[in-house]
């Protein structure tokens, strides 16, 4: 199974895909897309859709994950993140991917211990994790810890599947 992590914004867009194989996963790919500011913002919008698209293109039988919105001090940059996100669900939809959604501190807490870790501890955890020198914007590294967050989730999701299926043997 392949997971592609997205960390949307109307200006930087991460995206980071590992695959899963067993009970370990490795590092695929990252990037960062980088949204021109002189165009509208509907314009912002098309252009991170079809950037996005080659992704499922290059990994079709995959799964997305996508950060939840956050509410901050700013509404209307709220407002503006919640429309690259659905561009981000979207683009996914349409190429039949099943969508996971996490929410920042979730994320951090799963990888580092702590939910209000900072994006360098977070990178220093993914580098950890995948074994590799993780370079670039912290949008691509945030979306390589949205990737493995699912891959975690996933695994412990199938364990307590597993266990609920083996009757006790105690009272």
């Amino acid at each position: 199974m392949t997971i592609i992590g997205i960390d949307p914004g109307s200006r930087l867009t991460g995206f980071g895909v590992i695959e899963k194989s067993g009970y370990q996963f490795r590092y695929l790919d990252h990037g960062v897309i980088s949204i021109p500011l002189q165009l509208t913002f509907a314009e912002r919008l098309a252009y991170l859709a079809k950037m996005l698209r080659p992704l499922w293109s290059k990994y079709p039988q995959s799964v997305t994950v996508v950060e939840k919105v956050f509410l901050g001090k700013n509404v209307d940059s709220a407002f503006k993140l919640g429309h690259a996100r659905g561009v981000c669900l979207l683009v996914a939809a349409e190429h039949g991917s099943p969508v996971f959604e996490y929410a920042s501190r979730s994320v951090k807490k799963s990888l580092t211990g702590n939910g209000g870790a900072s994006k360098d501890q977070v990178q220093l955890m993914v580098q950890q994790f995948l074994q590799t020198k993780i370079q670039g914007l912290h949008d691509g590294t945030d979306a390589l810890a949205l990737a493995i967050c699912h891959f975690y989730e996933w695994e412990k999701q199938a364990i307590i599947q597993r266990l609920g299926r083996v009757p006790h043997s105690y009272p």
